[in-house]
């Protein structure tokens, strides 16, 4: 049984953590298969958006620590093989396409580093938050230091940095960290929900939104502004551009290509 589904509907690429007798912890080996479904939506033209959930009642309880220990006392995240690409966020090139997370139950360490590198989220109203690292003998090495901290305010992130506590999925939703809560039942289809609307919009132009929004973190917003109309010029010499000025004259639904 493989610890990550990936499963390719339509436009949407699924993908699941699958170790619910382990509440989904995250091992070595799982990384490496979430590495690989990241690369498959980056490179496969037909995929639009991901949606990343947890099988059973759980999202993660975070990092299988026995099996992360030695990787981690090297100092360095896993190597990425060429088909590969960071589903953390830290290292290579950026994602291009939108992943939403729908999180439920624990989500813990390791989910909430995921989910602060997505870029939609959609969370459970039973959904309990943490990075426990601090209990653990060390600290968040998968974002959380860098991201938390924009997404929820600086004091607010080191309230739970600093201490391992938990929070709840509505703080986190008056925060601005999730977009969405929902029962459990619903979180995968409302997640899903959205996932259609983006794979109905015109892909260059999500891909291109998305870019223009991660260059101000990555450049900074000066080089982002320099190159925002730039990296627009082959997004309006698109057959999508033209499809979407006819479905706007013809007052029709538009059918994106891609192209």
């Amino acid at each position: 049984m493989m610890d990550v589904l990936v499963e390719k509907r339509g436009h949407i690429l699924l993908i699941g953590w699958n170790r619910p007798k382990k509440y989904n912890a995250l091992t070595v080996a799982m990384f490496h298969e979430l590495a690989r479904a990241y690369h498959q939506l980056q490179t496969d033209d037909d995929l639009r958006v991901a949606v990343v959930y947890g099988e059973g009642d759980h999202f993660t309880a975070g990092l299988q620590l026995d099996d992360w220990t030695e990787v981690l006392s090297g100092g360095q995240l896993p190597e990425l093989a060429d088909d590969e690409i960071d589903p953390y966020g830290l290292t290579g090139e950026p994602l291009r396409k939108p992943v939403i997370t729908a999180v439920k139950g624990l989500c813990y360490t390791a989910g909430v580093e995921l989910m602060l590198n997505s870029d939609i989220r959609v969370a459970a109203d039973n959904t309990r938050f943490a990075q426990l690292e601090v209990q653990r003998g060390f600290h968040a090495c998968g974002g959380a230091t860098l991201r938390l901290p924009q997404e929820i305010g600086w004091s607010n992130a080191q309230r739970y940095l600093l201490t391992g506590d938990e929070w709840t999925a509505q703080q986190a939703l008056q925060w601005g960290m999730v977009q969405e809560v929902v029962s459990p039942d619903e979180v995968l289809p409302t997640a899903l929900a959205i996932a259609e609307r983006i794979a109905k919009a015109a892909p260059l132009g999500v891909q291109g939104s998305l870019m223009s929004s991660k260059y101000v973190r990555i450049q900074g917003e000066a080089e982002s502004k320099g190159r925002m109309m730039t990296d627009l010029l082959p997004i309006m010499a698109s057959d999508d551009m033209k499809e979407g000025v006819m479905s706007f004259l013809e007052r029709r639904e538009a059918n994106f290509k891609g192209k």
